[in-house]
């Protein structure tokens, strides 16, 4: 059974209880770390950041001023649900960035919280900054995507569910952390199915495998987050995909199917700053960022080891093992990298890699090397926070430029006549049709769903615009169609708008 912290300290000798610390005596460390992670989405990442892509996806199925974009296969409704109290009563992304940003503070508080019982409430709070500091973490909280949610969802669960297995008879105490298990596992699935799925894993085996833990309330937790947080999308599988297995499969074309594809240097070469790294033939530049991507695996297994000899390994290697299962799909079955992927198992590693640097900060067992290492194990932590803090500014620039363009655009094509309501289809319809509350349209592709007579028809009673980068043949349905250069960006392909006649 796990040994909670609190148990850790009434087991001591009593010549030592005056000297441990209550469990709750740092908790103020952990709301310093939510309050500078939330300042950090303020002053870094900022609300004025436009919507991408994948946002204009989420946030158009509940917009109440925009048709809903394309929803293929691979994506979830959790995102959707989650924006819909801000995006129901304003247009505003400026309040919506707000919005998530506040969340996304108050979400990490909550997550950490809930290790208290487990860990030094200082310790938890290392845990914090080291996840919080990572530019992806910043870059991604006050945006509209489900891999942020996801870790912090995850986070927690791990958590409850060693709350709920720590409890050998039924109480009060087990009850709630059995409801958190539920609700927090209930999520994820729904914010990212095989993410669940991924998290669930270890986490049954785990059931299985301990026999203080081997009870029906804790499978019943289990199997209630699951069911509760992928009926909707098991649902919508059948009225929209054909099924699950036809959706799974669908969503297997769209990824570039889930075979053995190690993912390492892609995804260590996107740590850079890239958003998408697909495919991932550029050259690895900035090693020196990506320095910390090498040290967690040593950090995580010191982490487990210092664990083990404290009496409190179940804390840490639970959370290991999560963290590394929901690693799989993204180092080794897809082809491709993306930064955000990886942020479940960064949160999760996170509490590993705080157990070894609180270690080698007390001079690893030897008092009289305490100050110094303490010294150094700030002096290394503070460098990396300025290094993802420089990344985060350059990447977070970049996609405020990008962003920029596509209201631009937008702003263009209704000068163009291409106002509500309208269809735009052609390269990044998506974003630029939601910037111009047009329907978007692919024609091939992932997203592809309208056909060029479809396109045909629809321009005989409303504007529809093809966007098309410079230098590139228009399609043949767009043949008479007014030509309008849109404005340039300096993140985006300079493109012309093909514009349906009156």
């Amino acid at each position: 059974m796990a040994r909670t912290y609190a148990d850790e300290a009434e087991s001591a000798p009593a010549g030592r209880r005056a000297a441990t610390p209550r469990a709750g005596g740092g908790d103020l460390w952990l709301v310093a770390v939510a309050l500078a992670f939330t300042a950090c989405e303020f002053l870094f990442v900022r609300v004025h950041l436009g919507l991408g892509f994948d946002e204009s996806v989420y946030v158009s199925q509940v917009s109440p001023r925009a048709p809903a974009a394309f929803f293929s296969a691979p994506r979830a409704r959790g995102v959707s649900y989650l924006v819909a109290p801000v995006v129901a009563v304003t247009s505003s992304t400026a309040a919506l960035r707000c919005y998530l940003a506040l969340l996304a503070g108050a979400g990490l508080l909550g997550a950490l919280w809930v290790w208290r019982r487990f860990l030094p409430a200082r310790r938890v709070a290392l845990a914090g900054l080291l996840f919080a500091g990572l530019w992806i973490t910043q870059f991604y909280g006050p945006q509209a995507m489900p891999n942020l949610w996801v870790a912090l969802a995850a986070l927690a669960c791990v958590g409850f569910f060693l709350r709920s297995a720590s409890v050998p008879h039924p109480a009060r105490t087990e009850r709630g952390a059995l409801l958190g298990t539920a609700l927090t596992l209930a999520a994820a699935v729904q914010l990212r199915p095989p993410d669940g799925f991924w998290l669930v894993l270890p986490l049954a085996v785990a059931a299985l495998a301990v026999r203080a833990w081997r009870r029906a309330p804790v499978f019943g937790a289990l199997a209630v987050g699951v069911v509760a947080g992928g009926a909707q999308w098991v649902v919508e599988s059948y009225t929209r995909y054909g099924g699950v297995l036809q959706r799974l499969h669908t969503s297997g074309k769209v990824e570039g199917g889930f075979s053995w594809s190690p993912a390492f240097a892609d995804q260590l070469r996107s740590l850079g700053g890239r958003t998408l790294c697909r495919p991932c033939d550029i050259p690895w530049h900035h090693k020196g960022v990506s320095l910390w991507w090498f040290a967690l695996p040593l950090l995580v297994v010191g982490g487990v080891l210092v664990a083990r000899h404290a009496r409190r390994l179940p804390a840490i290697l639970l959370p290991t093992l999560c963290g590394a299962s929901m690693a799989v799909p993204y180092l080794l079955l897809i082809g491709y990298a993306a930064p955000r992927f990886l942020l479940p198992s960064y949160a999760l590693l996170a509490l590993p890699a705080a157990e070894c640097l609180a270690w080698l900060a007390g001079g690893a067992g030897r008092p009289r090397l305490r100050p110094v290492a303490t010294g150094l194990v700030v002096l290394v932590v503070v460098a990396h926070l300025v290094v993802q803090n420089v990344v985060l500014t350059r990447t977070a620039t970049r996609n405020r430029e990008a962003h920029a363009g596509f209201a631009r655009i937008a702003a263009a094509l209704h000068a163009a006549g291409v106002t509500p309501p309208c269809l735009v289809t052609g390269t990044n319809a998506i974003p630029i049709g939601l910037a111009a509350r047009c329907a978007s349209g692919a024609t091939s592709g992932h997203n592809a769903n309208i056909t060029p007579r479809d396109i045909t028809a629809t321009a005989r009673h409303r504007p529809v615009a093809v966007l098309v980068p410079r230098g590139h043949p228009r399609p043949a349905y767009a043949r008479g169609w007014s030509a309008h250069p849109m404005p340039v960006s300096r993140r985006l392909t300079p493109y012309t708008a093909y514009v349906s006649p009156p």
